[in-house]
């Protein structure tokens, strides 16, 4: 047999993946199928099948390129893919290892921001609960834009034609490109250690790319943890953003936050003047009031007849004396009759009846417990007689019985431990000069023994001695 032609599945595998990846059609392969068994690893690799009508093919996006994705792929989800085609030397399955991946209908852009959108109103960011109230008449005012561009102009030339007691604070901000979201949430960050009252963060309209900054989650948390009432103002009135949905109030355009943020001078003006109108009427009213009401406080019976007042006084007073002599008349009358009432009791006129009568009851009393306890006794020393004759029998008798129980249980071990009664059961006992020998060592040729069995005793000679 020529073992050299046989080669390893390892060397196999190893041979299939070169070929496939010299070939130049399949290292740069364009596939559109539908995303199932969709797995993301803890490492940032993702993992999924790609699918059609009739195929499936394994593929893996490794982590340096899924960062750079902007949605998170789902399973059904129709996708066009490109990456090269490869073999797992472990399993012997090729693959597609994904360099790129698109949505095949809807934008990436628009999938991730559906699903981030979807991802922070679970979470509870949008609700409005947690909106806080943007004050009407703020002193100074944060703006997080860009330094250069309409947005910022638009916002400060509108301030201050407004309301020009605002102060404003600008943190400039990068608005667009990779970098813009970090710098977007740093300067938020930096604005919770002024004293503001509002906070605009926002920029100038664009495409969805150019608005994106905005639509980081990063940004969005920044937004939602600021202790400032934050106005989102980002492009134009048709563009939504997901700050927009987190802030605690939507401008539909920078100038229109601005316009949020502070009042109308000449509102203001109207108001004062309005409130100012208002407050002379009302203080008229009172003037009015309070001089009608001292007219007819002067022109009262009272104020214009006061001695009237004090014969009336009087007049209560002399009725109110009358009624406590009556009522003290009355009492008195009541506590002399219960007086004579307990003066001629009949006890306390003759009080050695009463004792008499107590005297009489005690005696009763003693005679009645004496006349009890007498029986009592009788019938319990008969009692106690008859107890004593039986218990006295009866301990007797037990004494009796448990004395022969234990003479029986001696009998019987005597009976147990009496050689005759091994005798009887064949055994014999040998004796020399009266004692009995237990081992052949105390014997010697020539001794005369004697041989006790149950019926008699012989007497022997020893001619041989043998020892085990």
């Amino acid at each position: 047999m020529d073992l050299e032609k046989y080669i390893t599945v390892g060397d196999l595998n190893k041979y299939i993946k070169g070929v496939m990846e010299s070939n130049s059609n399949l290292q740069n392969v364009y596939l559109k199928g539908e995303i199932s068994n969709f797995k993301a690893h803890t490492r940032g690799h993702w993992y999924f099948t790609l699918k059609d009508e009739t195929s499936r093919i394994n593929a893996i996006m490794f982590s340096f390129n899924a960062s750079k994705v902007k949605f998170v792929p789902i399973d059904g989800m129709k996708v066009l893919v490109n990456g090269k085609i490869s073999v797992y030397e472990a399993s012997g399955s090729y693959q597609i290892y994904v360099t790129d991946i698109m949505s095949d209908g809807v934008g990436n852009l628009h999938i991730a921001f559906e699903q981030l959108k979807k991802k922070l109103e679970t979470e509870g960011l949008f609700d409005k609960k947690y909106k806080k109230r943007v004050p009407k008449i703020p002193k100074k005012i944060g703006i997080v834009t860009a330094p250069t561009g309409a947005a910022i102009k638009d916002i400060l030339s509108t301030i201050k034609r407004r309301f020009p007691l605002c102060e404003t604070i600008l943190f400039p901000a990068l608005v667009q490109g990779v970098d813009a979201a970090p710098s977007i949430v740093k300067q938020i960050e930096k604005a919770q250690n002024y004293d503001i009252d509002t906070l605009i963060v926002g920029r100038g309209g664009g495409s969805i790319e150019d608005l994106w900054a905005f639509n980081e989650e990063i940004v969005a948390r920044a937004i939602f943890a600021s202790k400032v009432p934050v106005i989102s103002a980002v492009g134009h009135e048709i563009d939504f953003t997901i700050s927009d949905f987190v802030a605690d109030l939507r401008a539909p355009t920078p100038t229109g936050a601005a316009e949020m943020a502070v009042p109308n001078f000449k509102d203001i003006l109207n108001y004062i003047s309005q409130v100012n109108i208002r407050l002379n009427e009302a203080l008229k009213k009172k003037l009015d009031y309070l001089s009608l009401n001292l007219t007819k406080i002067k022109n009262s019976y009272i104020l214009k007849n006061p001695i009237s007042m004090y014969e009336m006084k009087e007049q209560k007073l002399d009725i109110l004396i009358d009624k406590l002599n009556s009522n003290i008349q009355n009492k008195l009358e009541v506590s002399k009759n219960r007086f004579n009432q307990i003066k001629n009791n009949y006890t306390l006129n003759n009080p050695k009846n009463i004792y008499e009568i107590k005297k009489q009851n005690l005696n009763n009393l003693i005679y009645t417990l004496s006349t009890k306890t007498n029986n009592i006794v009788k019938d319990n020393k008969v009692r106690l007689a008859k107890y004593d004759s039986k218990r006295i029998n009866q301990i007797t008798m037990n004494y009796i019985n448990n004395s022969n129980l234990k003479i029986n249980n001696v009998i019987e071990k005597l009976e147990v431990l009496n050689p005759l009664n091994s005798l009887k059961r064949g055994y014999s006992i040998v004796k020399k000069n009266g004692k009995s020998i237990k081992d052949v060592r105390n014997l010697k040729e020539n001794d005369i023994i004697n041989i006790e069995l149950n019926n008699g005793i012989i007497k022997s000679t020893v001619n041989q001695i043998e020892m085990r």
